[in-house]
């Protein structure tokens, strides 16, 4: 079962603490990914969903190795970026982005994919999607970035997903981050993605501070604390956790939306990943679902649950 906590017990913090954070931090694709294949197969250990977080970290580790294989992402022209930043708008246009070089980057996946252990159905999604032309592969990307994966067809769009996920992250990490805006609550100011969940990090220079981490491209954003990260209500913003956890990991709700997003105290648990953890953390989902709130973030490899 989980229990309420009121706001002002949440977090120990004081916000007198906080320093100045930086609006956003970029990912480093070169670190990324082996991270989470890291976190994930340490997370699988004893785990209930040990199997799928073996395959995820596979997975991730199949996105760190394709890196060096893939050209140069190209990012939009300057006279792009200058528009998007003074009209509070992502640079990386979801809806305009090279199918050409994210199609390479799938078929890198796919087949560094091929050599990974996996369940069955996995295996046999992963032979469909080979083989599937590249129109429907594209279909597909468009799927993932709209947030919208049919579930019918969830398997597939687990590989799409990864490959997106590397194509963004490589484009996110060549932006310059101090020329980054804020572009709308629930939007990630590089890609216009929505969290994945949101973390309190203990970084020199920012302890305390909280930051919302893309579901897409991985780019944290700075975001004020007790505040939905969905749509930027600060009334009736309220905690809940599972009953005797860690007190690190909690379902920050909504009661303007009525949505949660998790929220990972990092600073008093550095290995608290956004990506990996949201997924190992299912239990919380599982009970939030029996409550009046709705999971507001976006995992891919949570989708289905």
């Amino acid at each position: 079962m989980t229990k309420q906590i009121i706001p002002a017990g949440s977090d120990p913090t004081a916000i007198g603490e906080i320093s100045v954070p930086p609006f956003a931090r970029l990912p480093d694709p070169t670190v990324l990914f082996a991270s989470r294949a890291q976190r994930f197969a340490a997370l699988a250990l004893g785990h209930q969903l040990g199997p799928y977080l073996n395959f995820l970290a596979a997975l991730a580790g199949a996105q760190h190795e394709i890196q060096d294989d893939l050209p140069e992402p190209e990012l939009p022209d300057p006279e792009t970026l200058k528009r998007a930043r003074d009209y509070g708008m992502p640079p990386l246009d979801r809806a305009k982005f090279s199918h050409v070089a994210a199609l390479a980057t799938l078929e890198k996946l796919l087949s560094a994919a091929s050599a990974i252990d996996k369940p069955k159905p996995a295996a046999e999604a992963l032979d469909r999607l080979i083989g599937a032309g590249s129109l429907e592969q594209e279909h597909r990307m468009r799927n993932v970035l709209a947030d919208a994966i049919p579930i019918e067809d969830l398997a597939q769009h687990v590989y799409v997903a990864a490959a997106l996920q590397v194509h963004f992250a490589r484009l996110a990490s060549r932006l310059e981050a101090g020329a980054l805006v804020p572009v709308g609550d629930g939007a990630c100011p590089a890609c216009g993605g929505p969290p994945v969940s949101s973390v309190i990090v203990g970084w020199h220079g920012a302890h305390g501070a909280r930051f919302c981490a893309c579901s897409l491209c991985a780019t944290l954003w700075n975001y004020v604390r007790i505040k939905c990260s969905l749509c930027g209500s600060t009334k009736g913003i309220g905690y809940q956790e599972i009953d005797g956890g860690p007190g690190t990991v909690k379902a920050e709700t909504c009661d303007s939306c009525r949505g949660y997003v998790k929220i990972f105290h990092q600073h008093k648990d550095p290995a608290l990943d956004p990506t990996t953890d949201d997924v190992a953390t299912l239990a919380l989902d599982l009970l939030m679902r029996d409550g009046p709130y709705r999971r507001g973030s976006f995992n891919p490899f949570l989708i289905g649950y």
